[in-house]
């Protein structure tokens, strides 16, 4: 293990401590009208949209026709109820997503946006997916692996210790609407460790799996033609992204794995703070840095809606001349 640099753990607690006070600051998000998915140049996949509830409408039923995971769902949408949204209410879909920080091949996954993101080897554009992860007492381990094998209607041989949980479990449960692991299956290189489909669909964007990695089956039914056999596989958990998008550097903060829980049980998410965020955030501004909103960004951390929001202060084009005052 490295060990830290001093200055740099000075530069942390000195600008740190400034940001621990009550300063609110309102953020802003991106432009709410529909893009398409940007290409793997960009560190930006989508973009943040918004639509109108309808009476009979839950966030679980807006997730899925969004592609969108239950818990983001509620980080992005604080306040609203989401089993009854009420009819008209605006909810704001976030379907945009920095990248995580990761090898731009193969899969990457980030544990804690609860995100798939696949890199096409032919430099096509990046597909971004919802997925579901594991409940706290089986976690989804994190490294590089690879894809070994795809099965198309698998079988689920159950593990000695989720027998052991549930006993009536048989050993082997055979393809059909009864199986958890759906009608696809990418297997890792980690035993037992799988990117699946699955037959209770509400289960993707919640912590609620053995460990697997569950996907809305219409999403995996997508993704499983186009992964070969070796391709890589990245498993990250990073509660922080920052990304430049159009000459903007964005921020994106998601609950932690222990708040996501706190979320999806209804509960407030106990306040945290992100390890070395103001040093990580220097350190993609780069020249700019003394550009940082430095409110905003202590906003954008404290409500973690997992939305992309700018975070240097506007500057005045030279080549243009400054609006009139009226």
């Amino acid at each position: 293990m490295t060990r830290e640099n001093p200055s740099r753990r000075e530069m942390c607690i000195g600008i740190g401590a400034g940001l621990m006070g009550s300063l609110v600051f309102p953020g802003s998000v991106l432009s709410a009208n529909p893009a398409p998915a940007k290409s793997r140049k960009s560190d930006l996949v989508g973009a943040v949209r918004h639509t109108l509830s309808r009476k009979e409408d839950t966030l679980l039923d807006i997730a899925r026709t969004n592609k969108l995971g239950y818990v983001e769902m509620l980080a992005a949408n604080p306040g609203v109820d989401p089993w009854l949204p009420g009819d008209g209410t605006k909810i704001t879909l976030p379907t945009g997503h920095l990248l995580p920080s990761g090898p731009r091949q193969g899969l990457l996954l980030n544990l804690v946006d609860q995100r798939l993101y696949y890199f096409p080897a032919d430099d096509g554009s990046t597909q971004s997916y919802p997925i579901g992860t594991g409940q706290e007492a089986w976690d989804t381990p994190r490294g590089a692996t690879k894809i070994v094998r795809k099965k198309r209607n698998p079988s689920w041989y159950v593990p000695k210790s989720i027998r052991k949980e549930d006993p009536e479990l048989p050993a082997i449960v055979k393809p059909g609407p009864d199986n958890p692991l759906g009608q696809h299956a990418l297997y890792l290189g980690w035993a037992a460790y799988l990117i699946h489909g699955t037959n209770n669909p509400w289960g993707v964007g919640r912590r609620v799996s053995h460990g697997c990695i569950r996907m809305y089956p219409e999403d995996i039914k997508s993704l499983f033609p186009q992964i070969p056999v070796g391709a890589p596989v990245t498993v990250v958990s990073q509660e922080m992204k920052t990304g430049w998008v159009n000459g903007e550097l964005l921020m994106e903060v998601h609950p932690n794995l222990d708040q996501n829980v706190e979320i999806e049980k209804g509960a407030k998410p106990t306040p945290t703070l992100i390890p070395e965020m103001v040093y990580r955030v220097v350190q993609a501004a780069g020249d700019k840095a003394k550009l940082i909103d430095w409110k905003k960004v202590k906003k954008i951390a404290r409500d973690r809606s997992g939305l992309p929001v700018p975070v240097l202060k506007p500057t005045l084009d030279s080549n243009k001349e400054p609006a009139s005052k009226t």
